[in-house]
């Protein structure tokens, strides 16, 4: 039943918050969002072991494909969108798929999460395969569009996560690696636009950065990926080269235009490399600059 959900439970603190002064009513949902770290703290083994297993399908050539409705299929949708611009990362690389399909992303089509079926139809539409990686997300747990997605990734022998925020639910049963923070009931009973999607945000950010991570996109904590293709992107681009190769501002702007990346430039300036050596350099470390640069 659906009333036994954890997403569902009554939260003593907030029970009178329409009554509270607006401050106080701020602290009631602030002290709760606190909570909701801790929840993703108990789950790092659980993360740790999806990201590892991601980036494997990944580097073989797999992609990521984020699966959810309402408030989780936005969310997962989010995070997808960020990595092209993020990590230059070929747009069908992380692909989020959402219930009522992407209308639902400014619109409520709350039925649209009762279908199973179409949540293989969605994959199966995408050429979902044994070779890629699945995250369903249902912060219930329950959600059978999720499920049947997830069931279909199993059936072809594709990597199943399961996202959810529910003790022991369908859809970490229904998975290989259950990631499931708790963060308790929410401050509005049953929205789990809230702590649920704090946490599910949280997660996201982990496995897509830490993949990303894995796959060599990231030199210390620098995005050594990201592309000139504005303003803020070319001045980050250059203050990156600037910084890793002790080089000056105007010196970083001449080797990026040369280099035509972060990276390229990085090697051209280190290894007294030519852009055509230090791309074929990139190539045989798998695009990995601390491979590429011998450190």
């Amino acid at each position: 039943m659906r009333h036994d959900l954890t997403t569902e439970a009554r939260n003593p603190a907030s029970e009178s918050i329409d009554a509270l002064p607006t401050l106080e009513m701020l602290r009631v949902i602030n002290a709760a969002d606190q909570e909701v770290a801790l929840a993703v703290e108990r789950e790092l083994p659980s993360i740790a072991r999806a990201v590892d297993a991601i980036a494997e399908r990944l580097q073989a050539g797999g992609r990521l494909f984020y699966l959810g409705a309402g408030t989780s299929g936005r969310l997962g949708v989010l995070d997808a969108s960020e990595c092209p611009p993020t990590f230059n990362t070929p747009p069908e690389m992380v692909q989020g798929l959402i219930a009522g399909g992407d209308y639902a992303l400014r619109r409520s089509v709350e039925r649209a999460e009762d279908e199973p079926e179409q949540g293989r139809k969605d994959l199966a539409d995408r050429g979902f395969d044994s070779g890629d990686a699945l995250v369903g997300i249902a912060a219930s747990g329950r959600t059978p569009y999720v499920l049947g997605g997830m069931r279909y990734a199993r059936e072809i022998g594709a990597l199943t996560i399961g996202l959810s925020c529910t003790v022991n639910s369908e859809v970490a049963q229904a998975a290989e690696i259950a990631i499931t923070p708790i963060p308790g009931p929410e401050i509005l009973t049953g929205s789990t636009r809230m702590r649920a999607g704090t946490a599910t945000k949280l997660v996201l950010n982990m496995l897509s950065t830490g993949v990303m991570i894995r796959l060599g996109y990231v030199y210390g904590n620098l995005m050594v990926n990201v592309q000139p293709t504005n303003e803020k992107l070319t001045d980050r681009g250059r203050r990156i080269i600037a910084r890793i190769t002790g080089s000056s501002y105007d010196e970083a702007s001449r080797l990026m235009t040369e280099g035509g990346s972060v990276r390229a430039a990085v090697l051209m300036h280190n290894l007294g490399l030519t852009r055509t050596e230090a791309e074929a350099r990139l190539t045989a470390a798998r695009g990995r600059l601390r491979v590429a640069l011998g450190t």
